[in-house]
């Protein structure tokens, strides 16, 4: 009988490491560090992966190779450990061949261990989105030609999609009426930074909702003291009017938005500002629905919402007299 030595027989070990390309390249894990400098041999497929400059940079030699299953196994007979630096497909015809090599029951195998080297941050799918936009506007002969003007209608129509979604209850049209409204602000974003005098980009529009939500929240990230949502509400009406210095309350409110919301709007500035402001009289329906919706809004009612909820009912009673499932 042969004897075989120990480490001739040790099978070693392989680690798959995965990285995410929503995050800089160059910030692993300190596991992945270990690995990656602990290692008898470190290979990578791609060579053009973005991980690979940083990693030569600290002093981390990799092989760009692209070795079959048995081939892998065969590199790491004698204990050694060998770093696979996956590409973004994340290696399937390897992890697909050491699955059957396993599976015959006849290989030794070394050790397999998925090592994931970074972590996607919370909302780092939006890169991923504007990405997709960069690439649409510039291969997409429609998309390539819209303007804010020509979107505009879809924003509108999305915003009524969304509402729909919502008071429906359904949470898969949620999510998908979302995505829809993300859409048409990435997608002017985009637009926008095509402009010869006043470009921006979706960091600049990002940036700026965070500078005014930090300043309308004093009480999360100044000094400031809020324990009930009136006080948070006198806060940001404060701050609001300290940007904006307008001179009427009206200020800042559509016109061209549905009659009942701007007449519920127009009542909350004035009830908000403690102004004493009687209703306007007239002959026609008009006045009688402002009455209406100034009522509603001081009893704390969307006009609009309700009109819906009514307007619902009566859809499904018309269909009801059709003969129609509601």
């Amino acid at each position: 009988m042969n004897a075989t030595s120990p480490e001739t027989a040790a099978p070693g070990r392989i680690v798959l490491l995965t990285t995410s390309h929503r995050v800089a390249p160059g910030l692993l894990s300190w596991p992945a560090w270990q690995a990656l400098r602990s290692a008898d041999r470190v290979l990578c497929a791609d060579g053009a992966h973005p991980q690979l400059p940083y990693l030569r940079e600290a002093g981390i030699p990799v092989d760009e190779a692209a070795p079959t299953a048995q081939e892998l196994i065969d590199t790491c007979a004698g204990g050694r450990t060998v770093v696979v630096v996956a590409t973004g497909e994340g290696e399937p015809a390897l992890t697909d061949g050491l699955a059957r090599l396993a599976g015959t029951g006849r290989v030794t195998m070394p050790e397999l261990e998925l090592l994931p080297a970074s972590y996607d941050l919370p909302g780092a799918r939006l890169l991923d989105l504007v990405q997709v936009m960069d690439r649409i506007r510039v291969e997409c002969p429609w998309s390539s030609q819209q303007t804010h003007k020509g979107l505009a209608k879809y924003g509108i129509e999305e915003a009524y999609e969304l509402v729909e979604a919502i008071e429906d209850g359904d949470r898969d049209e949620l999510r998908e009426e979302l995505g829809d409204v993300l859409l048409q602000v990435v997608f002017h974003s985009r637009i926008a930074e095509e402009d010869p005098e006043a470009p921006f980009s979706i960091d600049d529009v990002a940036g700026g909702i965070v500078t005014k939500l930090i300043h309308r929240h004093p009480h999360v990230f100044g000094d400031e003291t809020a324990t009930t949502p009136e006080e948070v509400k006198e806060h940001w009406l404060r701050t609001k009017a300290e940007e904006k210095r307008r001179e009427s309350v009206t200020e800042g409110i559509p016109l061209g938005q549905p009659g009942l919301a701007l007449a519920a709007k127009l009542a909350s500035r004035v009830r908000t500002a403690g102004l004493d402001v009687p209703l306007p009289t007239g002959d026609g329906i008009g006045y009688e629905l402002l009455a209406i919706a100034v009522r509603a809004e001081a009893a704390g009612v969307d006009p609009e919402a309700a009109l819906r909820v009514a307007a619902r009912a009566y859809r499904d009673a018309v269909r009801a007299a059709e003969g129609a499932p509601s």
